[in-house]
């Protein structure tokens, strides 16, 4: 429960809070508190043990909450937008239409978040790990993903246009119908991912490792494919008009049905791919290895 006297300064206002808690030189206790509603602009409560705490339509934009302990919290519709929530402990917190934009997350822990239609756009989120989350129609548009784990989550729809996820690990990250529009997924780890209809268009994928990786009916015209890792992923019926392959591992890829009119395969390796109605209309086949392990010239 929460602390009754830290509670009701709390519901006085951030500034008064503020001074007293630096007065007093306190941790903040406010777990399982109902701040439902509360507005506290710009508030301090870094390291504040808010686990179980009721934040819904809460307003802590700018609010300073590093460190603290937001575990299994409500977030309905909380703004926290601009917030400070660095080494953040948010662990099975729930999350809808929560406004998390351009809130520092450096380090925050978002293992098993889950909810809906949560913004995390122009967020800084690098090196934070959102594995097992479920987060269906996350907003995560032109947000900093360096290093963030998406192991095993489940972000259906979500939104990544823009986004730099760099050495991401999307391993058996569930992407189904997921946006990357100029993304840059550079070096990504997404073995055995699920992105079918995702949207990859002008993406950058070099060197991505992707073996095994559900890519069926994506559109990746025009990504950068560069070096990529795709042994045995699934590209049934994916657009990858004028995309570059050039140097890509498509050992035992199904390419049935894939459009690469004008790709660039260069020294790719298709060994052992299916390529049934596989359009080649243009490409550029140069030093490729075909399927029957023959070099095309």
């Amino acid at each position: 429960m929460a602390n009754v006297e830290h509670l009701n300064k709390l519901r006085k206002g951030s500034l008064n809070w503020s001074e007293w808690l630096h007065r007093c030189q306190i941790k903040a206790d406010l777990q399982d508190a109902n701040l439902s509603g509360i507005t506290l602009e710009k508030v301090f409560l870094a390291k504040a043990n808010l686990k179980r705490a009721n934040l819904t339509n809460a307003e802590l934009n700018e609010a300073n909450l590093t460190n603290a302990n937001l575990q299994q919290a409500e977030l309905i519709d909380a703004n926290l937008a601009g917030a400070n929530l660095s080494n953040a402990d948010l662990r099975s917190a729930y999350l809808i239409d929560a406004d998390f934009s351009q809130a520092n997350l450096i380090g925050a822990d978002l293992r098993a978040i889950s909810g809906r239609c949560v913004n995390f756009s122009d967020s800084n989120l690098i090196g934070t790990s959102i594995a097992g989350a479920a987060l269906h129609q996350a907003n995560f548009s032109e947000a900093q993903l360096h290093r963030t784990s998406f192991s095993e989550a489940d972000l259906t729809e979500a939104n990544f246009n823009q986004a730099d996820l760099s050495y991401a690990n999307l391993y058996e990250a569930e992407l189904q119908q997921a946006s990357f529009y100029q993304a840059n997924l550079y070096r990504v780890k997404a073995i055995a991912a699920h992105l079918s209809k995702s949207y990859l268009f002008a993406a950058n994928l070099t060197e991505i490792t992707a073996v095994g990786c559900d890519l069926r009916w994506t559109n990746l015209s025009y990504a950068n494919l560069r070096n990529a890792n795709l042994r045995g992923a699934n590209l049934r019926g994916a657009n990858l008009t004028r995309a570059d392959l050039k140097g890509a591992d498509l050992t035992g890829a199904n390419l049935r049905g894939v459009n690469l009119t004008k790709t660039d395969l260069r020294r790719a390796n298709l060994t052992r791919a299916n390529i049934q109605q596989t359009i080649f209309a243009k490409a550029v086949l140069q030093g490729t290895i075909m399927p029957d392990g023959t070099k095309h010239y």
